[in-house]
């Protein structure tokens, strides 16, 4: 359990333990964001709003085991929140985007998941990652953005350690899956134009 009723904690010692979690997961959570929504002012008051949820939590007298955990799991409901907001731009955001060549990707030289982490960098990894269904966006995120374990990101979305593995893997299947059909695409593209 992430968060219980308060028993015998001092407000004082309360106070401590949250500004000690906002100097300690402040950044960390202010990235995870960022990565998730693709916009960085919605992401500080993404952020924002989970310290001052948090916070009322506390000051209603409750009690929080892991602030790591527990942080996450409010700004992913946030997040979520702000995908339905999101939803109806979508189409717009789809059509704005048609014409672009996204065909030209890092090689991989593994499949090893260290190998396809590593080659995914900057905007290519963003562009990658936003093809991919939310669920499997989500667990790539924790994985190699915040550097949870399976069991970590397990609690925080609420599945097993097991479904979370699954997920990972099928979501950097197709991450390679796209970077291959992109090669394809930017090779038939270049030979086309030499012809």
């Amino acid at each position: 359990m992430l968060g219980r009723k308060q028993t015998a904690d001092t407000a004082e010692s309360q106070e401590e333990r949250f500004l000690k979690a906002f100097e300690d997961y402040n950044d960390a959570l202010f990235r995870h964001a960022a990565m998730r929504i693709s916009n960085r002012e919605r992401a500080i008051d993404a952020v924002h709003d989970t310290y001052t949820k948090v916070w009322s939590y506390v000051k209603a007298g409750h009690q929080i085991d892991s602030y790591r955990s527990f942080l996450y799991k409010v700004l992913n409901n946030l997040i979520i929140d702000e995908y339905r907001k999101q939803k109806e731009h979508s189409l717009d955001a789809l059509l704005e985007k048609e014409g672009v060549d996204e065909g030209l990707f890092p090689e991989l030289s593994e499949s090893s998941v260290e190998a396809l982490a590593a080659t995914l960098d900057g905007r290519k990894a963003f562009e990658l990652l936003k093809e991919l269904p939310s669920e499997y966006r989500e667990v790539i995120v924790f994985r190699f953005v915040d550097g949870l374990g399976p069991k970590e990101i397990g609690e925080l979305i609420e599945e097993s350690e097991n479904v979370v593995s699954v997920r990972i893997h099928r979501a950097l299947k197709l991450l390679r899956n796209k970077i291959e059909a992109g090669h394809a695409a930017a090779e038939t593209k270049r030979t086309t134009k030499h012809k």
